[in-house]
Formats: C-alpha cells, structure tokens, sequence
C-alpha cells in the first residue's frame, strides 16, 4: 500500500479522494479549526498542527510515495492582491519545498508529488510564479507536468484547477501515461501559455500527461439541496424581493423565464460588485440555472457565500447553501463531520479540493505512476 504525506491538508480532502488503496503517514495545517475537522474525521495520529516552516525532517516518519500539498491560493487567485508566490499565505510553497529538498538530500525524496491551486497559479506575475515551480522540480530532479481538470466533470459546481506533477527521475514513465503532443481537454491554452514560459531546463523536463476521457457527471445541482436545511433559513419574502431587486435586467429575466416553465428550478447567486450605467460600482446578484453552483469560495476577503433561489411557477424562495450542500458540491460523504459553526464549515469546504477529482488523478495517473516503478525493483532485484 502506498504511503503519502498531505500538507496543507485542511480537512483531509485528498485524502479522502485518494481512498483507501493508500495510507496516509503525516498531515500538516497551520489553520487550528481546520485541524479540528481533520481530526475530527481522521484521528489525530497523523496530524501536525502548525507552519510549515517549523516542520523538522524528524517529524516526517520514513519515505512516502508521494507528497500532495494544495498550498495556499489567496496570493494567486484572481480575488488576491497580486502578490502571488512572494505573498504571505501562497508563499508558504517555498518552505514546503525547502522541506521536500531536506527529504532529498536524506535520501527520502517522494517518488511523487503533487502541487494543486487555482488557475490563476498559470498567470500569476505574467506566468513568473509558475515558472519557477517548474524550475524548482526540474532542478531537484523531478519530471514535470500539469493538468487542468475542472470538477465540473464529477460534481455539479463549475470548480477548474491546476495540478502539477513531479515524478522523480528514478521513476521510468510508462508511454501509456505520457502524450507527444498536448491533449485539450486536459490542457488548455493557459496552460501552454505558462508552459511556453518555463526555462529550457524546466521544458526539457517537460511530461505531457496523459488522463482518460472525463466522465459523464451523474450528478445534478437539484440532488445536492436538502429540503429541509439544517443550520440555515429561508430567506423572508422581504428578504428574497431585496435579493431579486439586486439582479441586473439580464439575470431578472432569467427568473422570468424559470416561472414561465412551470417546473421546479434550482439556481445559484453569487453577489458581486459591478460598473453600473455611470460607470461606479454597485453590487448586484447574479443567477445561473444551467444546473450548476457556481465556484465555492471562502467566505473572507470579499467574497460571497453562494445561495440557492428555488422557482417554481410564481413561488420565489431563496437561502445560503447548508453547510452540507457545500460539502457534496465538494464530494464529500454524508458521514463526513463538518465543523459546527456555519462560517467554518463553509470556509472549509471553499477552501478545499474536490474528492472526486483527487481520485481521478490517482487511479488515472499517480497509482499506475507507482506501480511500474515497484515493477521496475521488482525486475531489477529478480
């Protein structure tokens, strides 16, 4: 059974995707309620509490496979101030990789790793930020690759990320894993912008990889709302006008034309800031009812907790998504322990990775990655 380390590992979201074909042999976040719900679903064995920068060599216990870390995104993010990988929270990369290079030189390295954030990771400071990931992994020895994969394909919430992949060069590639050339579906143009502004030493050490075809999504926005919501009301006839009257005359109509079917549709608002007429910003509710929630996000910095409106015929109702509508947008189990406070829980599950992508990922690519590499020592002590 391959073992992995998980930093930054909030709630335990990846290792709740990566199943239980692996064993997870150290956990690290600085965030205590986080580790609480870590704990509280995990145990406490396997989980250090505190910056990553105070991790000593000792506290990693023997040699893992792979080592996942979704670092911080704030810095990163569109919604940030720019200051990407020099930033205080998505800064906190570059002692997790001084930790990964201690591994190394103990002769400890992971045979895998595995970097996720946001999108804007690509862009960030004009694709500088992603370059010297790539030249960070390619210099300790690593091949590297990346993927973007949006969970769209598994869940109900549109949610793309950035996953790169360092396979350590002891690791002989199977051709059914890589690609000559890249695939669109699993690399977009972002991607080969970023791509195209790596150094020649971390292009050289370029993988592209290869996934199977995305999956049909079976699963609607309407399966993941609860009818009876625990921990949030429905908003007040008053309250869901005032949310009405926040809509531009675009998203009104959108309503409009939901009443009009005569079925019961389910549709998700985020409240944003917008240029009006004059050209000053004012916020304004915005509605989709293409059966998809829009992107989970933290509710800090700015940002809206998403709410639902249910239409059906005249009849209007609106509320914050529960906390554990959020936690199956995300595709966690209903046997999953959410924290009890709602800002908590909804911050949790915002700030996570989606559990069915993080399988995806490794059954498709970081499973087959390691077993050929046992297959190699097996052949080589034979």
């Amino acid at each position: 059974m391959p073992v992995f380390y998980e930093f930054f590992a909030g709630g335990g979201m990846a290792r709740a995707g990566m199943g239980k074909n692996w064993r997870c042999v150290f956990a690290n976040d600085v965030d205590p309620k986080k580790a609480a719900c870590y704990v509280a679903n995990w145990g406490a064995k396997e989980l250090r509490v505190g910056d990553v920068a105070e991790i000593a060599l000792a506290d990693l216990p023997g040699a893992a496979g792979l080592a996942w870390a979704s670092f911080p995104c704030q810095d990163l993010s569109l919604a940030g101030a720019g200051t990407g990988l020099k930033g205080r929270r998505s800064g906190t990369f570059w002692p997790f990789w001084k930790l990964m290079r201690r591994l190394q030189e103990d002769d400890r390295a992971p045979h895998l790793l595995v970097l996720e954030n946001v999108c804007g990771a690509l862009h960030s400071h004009n694709g500088k930020d992603f370059a010297a990931i790539g030249g960070a992994l390619a210099g300790a020895g690593y091949r590297i690759g990346a993927v973007v994969i949006d969970a769209v394909h598994f869940l109900p919430q549109s949610r793309p990320r950035l996953f790169i992949i360092g396979v350590h060069s002891a690791t002989e590639l199977p051709d059914a894993l890589t690609l000559p050339a890249p695939d669109p579906a699993w690399h977009p143009e972002m991607l080969l912008r970023a791509y195209s502004k790596l150094s020649a030493k971390a292009a050289s050490k370029w993988v592209w990889w290869k996934l199977p075809a995305a999956p049909k999504r079976r699963m609607s926005f309407a399966d993941i709302i609860e009818d009876q919501p625990k921990r949030v009301k429905w908003h007040t006839p008053d309250e869901t006008r005032r949310l009405l009257g926040m809509m531009s005359e675009i998203n009104q109509k959108k309503v409009e034309t939901a009443k009009k079917s005569g079925l019961r549709v389910i549709g998700g608002v985020y409240k944003r800031t917008r240029l009006d007429g004059l050209g000053c910003k004012t916020q304004r509710a915005e509605v989709r009812f293409d059966d998809l929630a829009g992107c989970l996000r933290t509710p800090t910095g700015g940002s809206s907790r998403q709410s639902i409106m249910i239409v059906e015929g005249e009849t209007v109702r609106s509320r914050l998504l529960s906390p554990r509508e959020a936690a199956r947008l995300m595709g966690l189990p209903e046997n999953y322990t959410l924290p009890e406070n709602y800002n908590d829980a909804y911050h949790l599950a915002g700030d996570g990775v989606a559990v069915p992508v993080v399988r995806f990922l490794a059954a498709s690519l970081l499973e087959p990655l390691l077993a050929a590499l046992a297959l190699r020592r097996a052949e080589e002590a034979a």
